[in-house]
């Protein structure tokens, strides 16, 4: 597990979710990782599929601009918008240096037009409704809606500005009530309902049969069985709660970027790295009349190494207590935000027949009900609580030593973490970095891909990109391109935190029945180069490189035919699953001595600091899990209430870690102010989907232990069972087609040392 993760899962979920469960334009998967943040721009609206996120716009665009009235491409300068000609770029991709933030809405709107004509056709269609004319047609309907909203969305995060931020905070409430409109349209449904009420008179095949289930199911958990007399509220839940959450995610961007410890003097700063001070004393450089000084923000990059290593206890707490207080009260708050979003999500449950938010959410998952999570969740949380209390007394015994009177703080947990495992493990993060630079990361990657799945990557310069740091790859499988891959390394103004894969096209095949490739979209935040160094990675951040493209290659190798079905479209719960499962490989032996030399001298890694990594893997895995089922649990507690209650801030949270008894000096992985995964992305009542994709993750690695991690029939079965198949299938028939058998806690347990 990591410590960097999608800490900044505010994003983009809102439009991923907006198209579930139908095929994401671009799935986000933040990343937010679990470990420590990654999130996935999965989920804003879970039960919203691609379709109806599409609709949305359209409707969005009426609004705006009174669409749905005959236009020709000629109209309000469409002529010249480059997302109303065919891309001759390679591949498809987006012409990114030819578009500019006015085309979006124009061309929305001509997308608008076009889709509510495709919808209205099977609508009208006096014909006895079938999969071929009702199912189809309404599964490739918006092609052109598709095309746009897939780079506004993505570019909207990372390459924000105010103009972006005006159109996404004006658009997708607008989103949310097409939404309705089309999960409340009684026409649409009475003929999505009668193909699959009549579905074993049609000669469907096992994917046609998939896509009608789900696509039946999207409309039953949108609304479409909501009473008449129900349905005036249930859209003005859904409109409510689109501008709520995305008024939480910006709360916390704007209480996140406003603060910045700044320090004078390096005197105070003891204990930090000189390439530690080099990255603070640049980032004050880049503020106003900080020159010279050393600035630290609560982005992870810079807080992460600070809570490590700085000796000073007053700045350690006086970062930490801005990180953890944000968003409680003051110009961000959110503590009220969080009332409205959590009654708000409990209502809609109950009126589509649920008696609490999780179980609404769970019913689409696989875990299926809410007493499965907690009885998953308490399995874990026991033998982590007890190994954290003892870690704790290690730390209070150090700091203890060091003539500090009085009880271990959160501030005080990673300084005394880091020195205790530089004491016991005499492994310094320092010394290990010079081995992970980036691009020897990267490089250790694709081997990785290369001996697991045939895959090699080709940089592509010409290709075009939205930023001069971004790297455009090809992907390669027996001498065909099968995908092309975007990666964005570091960190920006205009770019959120965290770390998160998405996509600018899914895979799938159209009616003709060509074969659309993947365009995937990773995006980091890892530190830039300084000087002459290269960005040099940590042990966190180079498996969240890992993590990442475990995302990707789920849509790199999907060989699915419709683009619901496609690539990361599958249940929240089994979405981390293949991420996760690439961790695994990041420190093994034989693949770091592919990848990890010294950035100067190309020397490889000594077998004595592999050797220390592989010791200290384990290592304060009672706080790394007992800080993540904390944000697990308390999730749930917001979300499995059955009557309309109130939540203070911070009285309530602090109740229900008393409840289990997490001890003072760990905090929630979030705190509820600004636990973006719950209140401003898709993962409501689903954080716990980490732990359940880890005891998969871990289950299918020890599968590979046992015939040799690069086994190629064992690495065969992994793809054409799970990675290719998107959600083609039930994820557990998917999961025991591969392991031949039911998954195991006892390899998570095992593997992060609480057993």
């Amino acid at each position: 597990m990591r410590l960097y993760e999608n800490r900044s899962l505010e994003r983009f979920f809102y439009a991923h979710s907006l198209m579930k469960p139908k095929a994401s334009v671009f799935v986000i998967y933040v990343c937010l990782h679990i470990q420590k943040e990654p999130i996935r721009f999965h989920q804003k609206f879970p039960n919203m599929n691609r379709k109806l996120f599409i609709m949305t716009l359209v409707v969005a665009t009426a609004v705006l601009g009174g669409a749905c009235k005959k236009k020709t491409a000629t109209d309000d300068g469409l002529a010249n918008n480059p997302f109303m000609k065919e891309w001759s770029t390679p591949y498809g991709v987006p012409p990114f240096d030819q578009i500019k933030t006015s085309d979006y809405l124009p061309a929305i709107q001509e997308g608008i037009r076009q889709q509510a004509e495709n919808i209205q056709a099977i609508c009208d269609n006096s014909e006895a409704p079938t999969f071929a004319n009702t199912i189809i047609p309404y599964e490739y309907s918006g092609e052109l809606l598709t095309k746009v909203s897939a780079v506004f969305v993505n570019l909207a995060e990372c390459m924000n500005s105010k103009e972006m931020e005006e159109l996404s905070d004006t658009i997708f409430p607008l989103l949310t009530r097409h939404s309705d409109d089309i999960m409340l349209n009684a026409k649409l449904f009475e003929r999505i309902k009668a193909v699959y009420n009549n579905r074993d008179k049609e000669n469907l095949n096992d994917e046609q049969k998939r896509l009608l289930e789900v696509t039946y199911k999207s409309f039953e958990r949108g609304g479409a069985n909501v009473p008449a007399d129900k349905q005036a509220r249930f859209r003005e839940i859904n409109e409510s709660l689109s501008k709520l959450t995305q008024k939480f995610g910006n709360n916390v961007l704007s209480a996140t970027n406003n603060y910045a410890l700044v320090v004078d003097n390096k005197d105070d700063l003891k204990g930090l790295t000189e390439s530690q001070l080099a990255a603070a004393k640049e980032a004050a450089a880049e503020m106003k009349d900080a020159k010279g000084k050393y600035a630290f923000t609560i982005h992870l990059p810079s807080m992460e190494p600070f809570l490590q290593n700085c000796a000073n206890r007053e700045l350690r707490k006086e970062l930490w207590t801005a990180y953890s207080t944000r968003c409680l009260d003051g110009e961000f708050s959110n503590a009220q935000i969080i009332n409205e979003i959590a009654n708000l999500r409990l209502e809609k449950a109950q009126i589509l027949g649920f008696d609490n938010y999780a179980n609404y959410v769970l019913d689409d998952c696989m875990a299926k009900n809410d007493r499965n999570v907690y009885d998953l969740l308490m399995k874990v949380w026991e033998p982590a609580l007890a190994k954290a209390k003892e870690e704790a007394a290690l730390y209070q015994k150090m700091m203890n030593k060091d003539g500090i009177a009085g009880a271990l703080q959160p501030y005080d947990w990673r300084y005394y973490s880091e020195k205790l495992r530089k004491e016991k493990y005499d492994l310094d993060d320092e010394a290990i970095r010079p081995y992970l630079a980036l691009d020897s990361a990267r490089k250790g990657l694709f081997y990785v891909c290369e001996r697991l799945y045939g895959l090699t990557f080709k940089e592509n310069p010409e290709l075009p990109v939205y930023h001069k740091d971004v790297k455009a790859f090809e992907v390669i499988d027996h001498n065909e391109v099968i995908a092309v891959v975007y990666m964005d390394f570091f960190p920006r103004e205009s770019k959120r935190s965290g770390a998160w894969m998405t996509n600018f096209r899914e895979q799938y095949y159209d009616r003709d029945g060509e074969n659309h490739i993947p365009v995937v979209s990773l995006v980091f935040n890892f530190t830039k180069p300084v000087g002459d160094k290269p960005s040099m990675l940590n042990i966190d951040e180079t498996q969240t490189l890992f993590h990442e493209f475990g995302h990707a290659l789920h849509s790199i190798l999907s060989r699915c035919h419709y683009p619901t079905l496609s690539g990361t479209n599958v249940p929240r719960d089994f979405v981390e699953m293949p991420s996760q499962f690439m961790e695994h490989f990041a420190f093994e032996p034989e693949v770091l001595k592919v990848y990890a030399h010294h950035y100067k001298t190309g020397e490889l890694i000594p077998d004595e600091l592999v050797q220390k990594i592989d010791r200290a893997s384990t290592y304060g895995q009672g706080f790394i899990n007992t800080e993540l089922l904390a944000a697990s649990l308390l999730d749930m507690d917001y979300h499995t209430v059955t009557a309309p209650a109130k939540f203070p801030q911070p009285a309530y949270e602090e109740q229900q870690m008393a409840k289990i008894g997490l001890i003072p000096s760990i905090i929630s992985r979030y705190r509820s102010p600004y636990f973006q995964h719950i209140f401003a992305g898709g993962y409501g009542a689903g954080y716990y989907s980490y732990t359940w994709a880890a005891v998969l993750d871990n289950d299918a690695y020890e599968c590979f232990r046992e015939h040799g991690i690069f086994d190629p029939a064992t690495a065969t079965s992994f793809r054409t069972n799970i990675l290719e198949r998107g959600n083609t299938a039930d994820a557990h028939d998917l999961y025991l087609a591969f392991r031949g058998q039911e998954p195991s806690i006892e390899p998570l347990l095992k593997n992060r040392g609480l057993k």
